[in-house]
């Protein structure tokens, strides 16, 4: 036992203090992150909204994610990292107050739409921030500490949520989720200065490479990758809350201690977990690889759909593939970024993410009106799977040097 708590302490050691602060700032926004998680069932049971429509709000917040990824990468290299999220969380906070008033279906898929747009803009900015705020032989546990900071208030977050839903209805979230994004803006402007000042001018040769992203080929079947990895994993997003509630006949509160499983294995495991794969020196895309392959088991398992405790066990699986996947295609998109175009390159990545959160419900709720719950599974198994075929693709083009 003394030495897993060694292993443990060690892994959170070397990270500069920026860091920690730019993740417990994560941490207090993230726990107030509570209608997201639960919006497909808000919009179900508390404003009896058809399958259909609950498929293009969700759509509307993809379109939303894809917008302000792309518009975050590119305002984070004009005007750097520290604007754009300070910006980005307080209309953000504000955004999430006015939605609660809205409820017609046309305005809300604007309304969603916007405040997404405006909210994602602040992912490629925090990304780009951890190639400032640590050394390169930190970064992988940087995301890892980010990415468990974010966990452990999403897993905080929708806990409490569901069981203010049983409690008291909706109402109080969006209220909560506009409140801290504020709050964690100012907290963020007290304890993390602006490492850059004014951004610095672009030379000539680097504006005429504006688009080198988008000639480098190997990045861009690493971002197909990614598309598909989040066709599989942002079933998390929506759908498994209608499986899990139409199903197996769980309510919003039961539906989050499974969720919360998934926080709970990120925040026990994950930081050691990368600590100690960062020193076998593998390369990153067969971490990716895993990652694609645990995705596909977790769906297979899923296909049975007679006991409960396949939820558990799926959940157990996916997120083993989650630790793999998101640190180390995020640390391949840093160390794959040219200099002066990491929003650009990080935009780029994040857009292929935000594409997977439009199509994954567009997809999958067609699918599953039309067929069922087990076909959708299948056709996740197939993403994984391609996944996998496209991760040993750019390993070889990294290897040989492309």
């Amino acid at each position: 036992m003394k030495n897993i708590y060694l292993n443990y302490v060690e892994s959170f050691k070397g990270l500069s203090k920026d860091i920690w602060y730019l993740s417990f700032v994560s941490l207090v926004n993230r726990a107030g992150t509570m209608v997201i998680p639960f919006l497909s069932l808000y919009l179900t049971n508390d404003l009896n909204y058809n399958e259909s429509q609950v498929k293009w709000v969700l759509v509307s917040f993809g379109i939303g994610s894809v917008l302000g990824s792309w518009i975050g990468g590119k305002l984070t290299d004009k005007f750097g990292f520290y604007k754009v999220m300070v910006v980005s969380l307080f209309i953000t906070g504000i955004n999430f107050i006015l939605l609660q008033y809205i409820t017609s279906f046309l305005w809300l898929c604007i309304g969603i739409l916007i405040t997404i747009t405006i909210a994602d803009t602040f992912r490629p900015a925090v990304m780009v921030s951890i190639k400032t705020f640590s050394k390169p032989e930190n970064q992988t546990r940087s995301i890892g500490l980010l990415r468990l900071a974010i966990n452990a208030g999403m897993g905080i977050g929708p806990t409490l949520a569901g069981l203010l839903i049983v409690l008291d209805g909706y109402t109080t979230l969006f209220w909560l989720d506009g409140l801290t994004c504020i709050i964690a803006i100012f907290m963020f402007v007290k304890l993390v200065k602006n490492p850059n000042g004014k951004p610095k001018e672009k030379t000539e040769s680097e504006s005429k490479e504006s688009s080198t992203v988008y000639k480098d080929f190997t990045y861009l079947i690493f971002c197909a990758v990614c598309f598909l990895f989040g066709m599989a994993f942002f079933q998390l997003i929506g759908i498994f809350h209608l499986y899990y509630n139409q199903i197996f006949e769980l309510n919003e509160f039961e539906i989050s201690l499974i969720l919360f499983l998934n926080t709970g294995i990120i925040v026990l495991f994950e930081m050691p977990m990368l600590n100690f794969l960062e020193k076998k020196h593998i390369a990153v895309t067969k971490y990716m690889m895993i990652a694609c392959f645990l995705l596909v088991i977790s769906f297979l398992v899923l296909y049975e759909n007679y006991w409960i405790g396949i939820l558990v066990i799926s959940m157990i699986l996916m997120t083993f593939g989650e630790m793999l996947g998101f640190p180390y295609t995020n640390k391949f998109a840093l160390d794959r970024a040219k200099e002066g175009q990491e929003g650009s390159y990080m935009a780029l990545y994040t857009v292929s993410l935000a594409l997977a959160v439009i199509f994954c419900p567009l997809i999958s709720m067609t699918i599953i009106e039309d067929f069922g719950y087990q076909l959708n599974w299948l056709f996740c198994v197939g993403y994984g799977f391609f996944g996998i075929l496209l991760s040993y693709w750019v390993y070889r083009r990294v290897n040989l040097g492309k």
